[in-house]
């Protein structure tokens, strides 16, 4: 071997040696021979290196994966022998190999296995047994082998495949692997299960290590041998002797899991996890002791969960089956694992509480489904909701500031533990009800001296309530008088108890939150509204020193302010004079820190927005308002745009431009408060958006940051052809003339939505528009697409396709508006070069989506030009140019019809074709017949079918034929 190259194997070794050693993997990987160095030097033990072992048995595992067939009997013998005699070595050296080395080698025993069992080796493992016997070296490769075995054969987070053959390879692997294990269980799995026994009678005492190996492969291959051979007297006692044994008692508990998960006949499960429950009750195992190994107590809690929930299946299938006897003694045996079940659920670890809550969440399952409760039945309903209550709480070490894996888990538990309380809501409503308004006014009532997680989650109950007890509309404090008095009660207490200002922002947050989701409270009980508006307006909500509570609160006001309407008529001036300071353009240079970030003052401008809009003003009013709101910003977007066009440094620059798109953002998202019924017009503030248009628009013909700011002021054009209609029609000219200026791909398939926006809206009012500019856009639309790009350049290809699509789009609008006009003015020389982009579009590029629109077009100006008054010329471009793209294009051998966007191009393509055969009649029929598909070599018969059906009167009948 090369030597050099293998020192590059070392993980220590400098970036050229090891890229040599890749090479040379590579190299030997292709070579014919080069495993048969590596195969003697294995058998040999020629190198002691780890990492040269390692990569001898990577150069083996890739010949037994991908060019075993091409072995001769001889070679395939060779391998055989040598991972043999690699195996008897292993019991002579006076060193275990490494961990990484053992693990690689039962891989390639196991991919053998694989390939050799069925036919040339039957005696696979009796052979690896006759080596290993009961050397413990010999063991531990055998268990690791067996390991790597199941593996291949029932593991299927292993992907042995690639994605494209996946699921074709995987069907044929999955005959395979039952064929495998049918063989292994007829030959084999009695004397391998024998062995494991023997392996645990012999090491269970001396060598915790290979007993908890063994465990392992007993707990893998139950799931698919036959249970008897595992769930007798002598295996189970021994693994419940086990439970005992500290260093064992984990892996015996995965094993007994892995048993008790077995499918089987009802009755016999529930003997089997009752007969398993006595010795674990008898050996002590269920009084659960805080203080306990909580490793050993996440396996046990998951244990009991397996039991608890295998019970619970067979409850169902006796029920289903009718056998109500044995379902009530299954219920029985149920009901006595709820008092385990509970001291795992209130563990203070989550890891062992979150282990049960599968069993806890079908056990509620079950009550739900029975007619009545009995006493013992509703103290454990109870008993689980304190649980859950419980369990919900923050625990000291929470890190609100920087949250981190730990905390993501304890979120996530939580969302376990919100299912059980919704579970729990469904088997008793009341029960629910009353116990968190128990919770709610104890804590309330003297949260100044309460630590913050039990004030937390005393309002977090409240708020699960919401979800918990489900009303449609949010329509909590009407209907069922009970809990619309108890819900309103509770909310009274949230907002009188001055607990907003609790010094926690998980407590703050929580408050904001549950007002904002009772927002239909305030219908009721208005008088609370200034108490909650004071609470989100100060140092409690948008002023609190957390920008975290800052933010979510920006948010949460906008959503309340918008649900309460009419009913903040009275503090509209009020909350506006308070939120002007929140709403200030905060420039690059002042330095200072602004309390809200330019996305969080996007929720206040359009809460203003709101407040001015839904008030009871006049429109003069209503106009003096908004013009307060945007004066501001349209002053500073002057100051900014004048210090920009002289700034020289880049980041300066790039920083005034930031902060000139905000200011065009706060402008539109003040907008967003219009709606059909309170138009701008209606609230006499058209001349303020007018004005803003005005300020924003010289920002188009500034040479420096155009990205930014075309994007901003474009944003405001779409908000404001919606918001102002036909208003904004006097600037379209210039906006548009001057963001087709040096514009890339980028910028037209942005622009292009915008003239589409404007065409489909306001139809013929633009045709002199459009008409003058059509060419303009054509011709910086062709530009971008005709400039040279790099082979391999990917996403400039992309971004051609999108401005592509984008342009055929326009034409489609355009077309679709009818206002072919505008195209059949632009003179003869330019209408046909537009005409034959569309016909390109069609044919040559393998873009469905493109090609479809592309066809959308030409039946559209068939139907327009396709008839005996059509433009001069037009027929003829019919026949010479569209009836053949109806054919050329299906006939691409890119033209995919797998594909649903194809299929969709495919169907407009029969649209043009029956549009042809509309407007031209019999002619069409008669051009088809004698000249077109003749020229194509179509036989007559064929031809004639496709007549047939191109002239029947259902259109669909021609799609279904085109197809076929």
């Amino acid at each position: 071997m090369d030597e050099q190259a293998l020192l590059g194997l070392n993980p220590n070794a400098d970036a050229d040696f090891r890229q040599r050693a890749l090479a040379y993997f590579e190299q030997l990987k292709i070579s014919q021979d080069a495993w048969q160095v590596c195969a003697e030097a294995l058998a040999q033990s020629i190198y002691s290196d780890d990492h040269i072992k390692f990569f001898c048995f990577q150069v083996l595992e890739h010949q037994v994966k991908f060019k075993y067939s091409e072995l001769t009997e001889v070679q395939q013998q060779l391998i055989r022998e040598t991972l043999i005699a690699w195996l008897q070595a292993q019991m002579l050296n006076p060193q275990p190999e490494k961990t990484f080395i053992r693990n690689k080698a039962a891989q390639v025993f196991a991919l053998l296995f694989v390939t050799e069992y069925l036919t040339k080796w039957p005696k696979f493992f009796f052979d690896i047994l006759s080596v290993v016997d009961l050397n413990p070296r010999g063991v531990d490769m055998y268990l690791r082998i067996l390991m790597a075995v199941d593996a291949e054969l029932v593991d299927r987070d292993v992907v042995h495949t690639s994605e494209a053959s996946y699921y074709s390879a995987l069907t044929l692997e999955a005959r395979r692997n039952t064929l495998l294990k049918d063989t292994m269980r007829e030959q084999c799995i009695p004397s391998l299960v024998e062995s494991w026994y023997q392996i645990l009678q012999n090491y269970q005492y001396n060598n915790s290590e290979l007993t908890c190996q063994c465990l392992e492969v007993v707990g893998a291959y139950v799931s698919w041998i036959d249970l008897s051979l595992i769930a007798n007297e002598r295996f189970i006692n021994m693994l419940l002797g086990h439970m005992s044994v500290e260093v064992l008692r984990e892996e015996a508990c995965d094993c007994l899991f892995e048993i008790v998960n077995k499918g089987m006949d009802p009755i016999d499960k529930t003997k089997l996890v009752e007969s398993l429950c006595q010795v674990l009750q008898s050996a002590g195992l269920f009084s659960i002791d805080q203080e306990d190994d909580v490793d050993f107590l996440a396996r046990f809690s998951k244990l009991v969960n397996g039991m608890g929930q295998a019970l619970i299946a067979s409850w169902t299938k006796l029920i289903k089956n009718g056998d109500m006897k044995s379902a009530q003694d299954t219920l029985q045996a149920i009901e006595a694992k709820v008092a385990l079940m509970l001291q795992l659920l209130i563990h203070e670890d989550d890891d062992i509480s979150s282990n049960i809550i599968g069993f806890c969440y079908d056990y509620l399952h079950i009550l739900k489904q029975l007619s009545a409760l009995s006493d013992q039945q509703k103290a454990n309903v109870e008993a689980i909701m304190l649980a859950v209550m419980k369990k919900l709480t923050y625990d000291e070490e929470y890190n609100f500031e920087n949250e981190g894996e730990d905390e993501a888990m304890f979120v996530e538990y939580r969302k376990q533990l919100k299912l059980l309380l919704d579970r729990l809501a469904q088997v008793s409503p009341e029960l629910l009800l009353a116990s968190v308004r128990r919770v709610f006014n104890t804590t309330l009532q003297n949260w100044q001296t309460t630590r913050f997680m039990e004030v937390e989650v005393a309002i977090r109950l409240l708020y699960m309530l919401a979800e918990a007890l489900p009303v449609s509309h949010g329509a909590h404090f009407s209907g069922d008088v009970t809990k619309a008095t108890a819900l309103q009660d509770m909310m009274r207490t949230l907002v009188t108890s001055g607990v907003s200002a609790y010094q926690h922002t998980s407590v703050t947050l929580e408050f904001f939150e549950t007002v904002v989701r009772y927002e239909k409270f305030f219908a009721v009980e208005p008088q609370h509204i200034p108490t909650v508006l004071m609470a989100f307006l100060d140092h409690c909500g948008l002023r609190h020193t957390s920008p975290k509570v800052r933010s979510r609160t920006a948010y949460l006001f906008s959503r309340f302010v918008k649900s309460l309407n009419k009913q903040m008529n009275p503090f509209i001036e009020d909350v506006l004079n308070r939120i002007q300071d929140l709403m200030e353009l905060s420039p690059p240079e002042n330095g200072y820190q602004a309390l809200l970030s330019s996305d969080d003052q996007l929720f206040i401008y359009e809460t203003a927005g709101v407040l001015i809009v839904n008030s009871e003003y006049s429109a003069e009013r209503k106009q003096v308002l908004m013009r307060n709101l945007l004066t501001p910003l349209m002053e500073k977007f002057k100051v900014l745009l004048e210090k920009l066009m002289m700034a020289q440094d880049e980041d300066r620059q790039m920083a005034l431009a930031d902060c000139l798109n905000h200011a065009v953002g706060f402008a539109s998202r003040t907008s967003k408060a219009f709606s059909n019924k309170q138009t701008v017009k209606q609230c006499g503030c058209s001349e303020v958006y007018l004005d803003c248009l005005q300020t924003f628009l010289p920002a188009l013909s500034c040479p420096l940051q155009k990205e930014v700011l075309r994007s901003g002021v474009r944003t405001f054009l779409h908000r404001m052809i919606i918001c102002l209609e036909e208003e904004v029609l006097p600037f379209i000219p210039s906006a548009s003339e001057h963001m087709l200026k040096d514009c890339e791909a980028k910028d037209l398939q942005e622009f292009i939505p915008l003239i589409n926006q404007i065409t489909a809206k306001f139809k013929t009012q633009v045709s002199p528009f459009l008409q003058q500019m059509f060419m303009p856009l054509l011709h910086a639309i062709f530009e971008v697409l005709l400039l040279p790009a790099e082979e391999n350049d990917q996403s400039a290809a992309l971004e051609k396709q999108m401005l592509r699509r984008s342009y055929f789009a326009f034409l489609q609008t355009v077309t679709g508006s009818g206002m072919s006009e505008v195209i059949a003015n632009q003179g003869a020389e330019n209408v046909e070069r537009v005409l034959f982009t569309v016909i390109q579009g069609a044919v040559d590029y393998p873009d469905p989506i493109a090609q479809k629109t592309c066809f959308i077009i030409l039946s559209k100006l068939v139907e327009l030009w396709g008839g005996k008054d059509g433009p001069v010329g037009f027929a003829d471009f019919v026949y010479k140019h569209i009836v053949p793209a109806c054919f050329l294009a299906p006939l691409k051998q890119t033209f995919d019809l797998a594909d649903a966007q194809t299929v969709l191009a495919l169907s407009e393509c029969a649209v043009t074709l029956k549009t042809i055969h509309l407007k031209r009649g019999p002619e069409c029929i008669q051009y088809l017949q004698q000249e077109y598909l003749p020229s194509l070599q179509v036989a007559p018969e064929i031809i004639q079918e496709f007549c047939q059906a191109l002239q029947q009167p259902d259109a669909k009948v021609f799609k279904n034929y085109l197809k076929v």
